[in-house]
């Protein structure tokens, strides 16, 4: 069974990236071990003045464990036509240029806006890419969040909260599905 770490791209309290990972993992569980890991708990007080070329233990323990996995889940808030300024930090503190080299990954957009992340989403498989990381086809993006999803029953809309079963119960397969082809290779 593959294991698969989800992460909570924002540090804001009782964020709806948070409550949208518990909602995704409640899927992914069914085929997957899984984890939830929340920006909140990355230890940015230990970098501050930017610690690049000496991270400290607290940092290296928590991109660790979260590396620890055989796929991602990615959900991603839109904050001001971007993604989070504590994922881009997370991301520069990552192991260069090991971390997400051909690792899969399931992308989550959800934003208050019309448009559910899709820019954020859009910036950051673009640094997902640069690590060439396999992006797992079926992207998911949450417009109107506040509206349109329910911490319990999912999305009020039958067809979108369909599309989204399908992402998630579907990236399991293409975890299992990359990590055969790179056995192979």
């Amino acid at each position: 069974m593959a294991r698969i770490h989800i992460l909570s791209a924002t540090d804001r309290p009782n964020s709806n990236a948070l409550k949208v990972s518990r909602y995704s993992e409640r899927f992914l569980s069914e085929k997957a071990t899984t984890e939830i890991f929340s920006l909140r708990d990355f230890p940015i007080e230990d970098i501050v003045g930017g610690k690049y070329n000496n991270k400290p233990e607290s940092v290296e323990q928590f991109n660790d464990k979260f590396l620890d996995a055989d796929g991602f889940v990615f959900v991603i808030p839109e904050y001001n036509g971007g993604f989070p300024g504590i994922l881009k930090l997370f991301y520069d503190y990552l192991p260069f240029p090991k971390a997400f080299n051909k690792a899969p990954i399931c992308l989550i957009g959800e934003a208050a806006g019309a448009f559910g992340a899709l820019r954020p989403v859009e910036q950051f498989s673009q640094l997902l890419i640069y690590r060439q990381a396999h992006i797992f086809p079926e992207r998911m993006f949450i417009q109107r969040v506040n509206d349109t999803f329910d911490e319990e029953n999912g999305l009020l809309s039958e067809k979108m909260q369909k599309l989204w079963e399908k992402q998630l119960k579907g990236f399991p397969d293409f975890v299992e599905k990359v990590s055969t082809e790179l056995v192979k290779a």
